[in-house]
């Protein structure tokens, strides 16, 4: 696969889907076949799709184990399946990827499906109108909420706080405040950042999935070869006592957006999960003049620390029509509850004016 090729499909500036980053997930076996992430890209024409086929459901983010399981008790054979996506990553973009008008997709999709024999194919975190284009083509519209932080061209921290409600405002400034007490704050990027930033960051990484998921998805592989060749889209922020290093949080750099995404600690400290993870990404935006933050996925505890809920896209395809109904009446139902959420999670905005509201 030619990256300039690849590359020449993108209008945009997340470096998530640059051949780059795609490629050192392969090459770090972090998403390789070995760990069920087969990497089938498409290019057609001066289009491009991340395309994978998978045999589970894990590092997606938009869950559908109920409806594999669904499908293999009513005697069908859910995996493999096929996925575009921007493996072990939520983050929101295109998925359809080209410079010019986009073609129909959708058709092709399909008949990879058929081709391959796979019960479905999934596109997780599209864009809205690639998610409206496929449900056009016959495809299923799935909605989820995120938790974006927007720039509205702060100048600092403090004039940010300036525009949430009094008590948001020393909330947050108690937590940084209680969060940093006997702590020292490093932040990498570029030629910063050193291998033993890595051999301190990881091992605080995978102590929250030993703690909660089981094995860590990224290999420690993976951030030496990020830094190899993209160290300057890496943001990494790392707390220290004395010497030791405690806590972690591991960013991504885009043209507009600081993407946050893996954080770890060795050691409950009260409140610098947000420090790390929310309000230094804050900081740093600011800094960067980046339009928007995005934490990632769950979380209502970010929106009274500014971070407001935005929708997420995603579409489906099933061979068997009459799960394809099943999946789509059930979504029905999922997203009038996702838009209830998101109606009942704005009216809880920190910030003082109405029309801080929406990002």
């Amino acid at each position: 696969m030619s990256p300039q090729r690849w590359d020449g499909c993108l209008d945009h500036g997340n470096p998530f889907l640059s051949h780059a980053f795609l490629k050192l997930l392969e090459d770090s076996r972090s998403a390789h076949p070995a760990t069920g992430w087969s990497p089938l890209p498409v290019l057609v024409g001066e289009a491009a799709v991340p395309l994978y086929l998978k045999t589970h459901s894990s590092g997606e983010f938009m869950f559908d184990w109920s409806w594999a399981e669904a499908y293999q008790r009513a005697g069908g054979r859910y995996y493999p399946k096929l996925q575009v996506a921007v493996p072990l990553s939520p983050i929101p973009g295109p998925r359809l990827l080209t410079r010019g008008p986009r073609r129909p997709l959708g058709a092709m999709l399909k008949a990879l499906t058929e081709k391959l024999r796979c019960s479905s194919v999934h596109l997780t975190f599209c864009r809205q109108d690639e998610s409206e284009e496929l449900v056009r083509e016959g495809f299923v519209q799935r909605l989820g909420v995120q938790f974006h932080w927007p720039n509205r061209g702060y100048a600092s921290f403090e004039e940010f706080l300036s525009t949430l409600r009094s008590d948001k405002r020393k909330t947050i400034r108690r937590e940084r405040r209680d969060a940093l007490r006997g702590l020292e704050l490093a932040c990498l990027t570029g030629r910063d950042l050193k291998e033993v930033h890595w051999d301190e960051f990881y091992p605080l990484y995978t102590s929250t999935y030993d703690r909660k998921w089981g094995s860590p998805p990224l290999t420690r592989e993976f951030f030496s070869l990020l830094t190899e060749r993209m160290a300057e889209k890496v943001v990494l922020f790392l707390a220290y006592q004395g010497r030791r290093p405690v806590a972690g949080a591991f960013n991504v750099r885009g043209r507009e957006a600081l993407y946050g995404r893996n954080w770890g600690a060795s050691q409950d400290i009260p409140f610098l999960h947000f420090e790390l993870c929310y309000y230094q990404a804050i900081d740093f935006a600011i800094a960067a003049g980046l339009e928007r933050v995005e934490a990632g996925v769950q979380g209502a505890h970010k929106l009274p620390r500014g971070y407001l809920p935005v929708l997420t896209y995603g579409a489906s395809y099933f061979r068997e029509l009459a799960f394809h109904e099943v999946v789509a009446r059930y979504l029905e139902r999922e997203r009038q509850d996702v838009r209830s959420q998101l109606a009942a999670l704005s009216q809880m905005s920190p910030y003082r004016q109405a029309s801080a509201l929406h990002p």
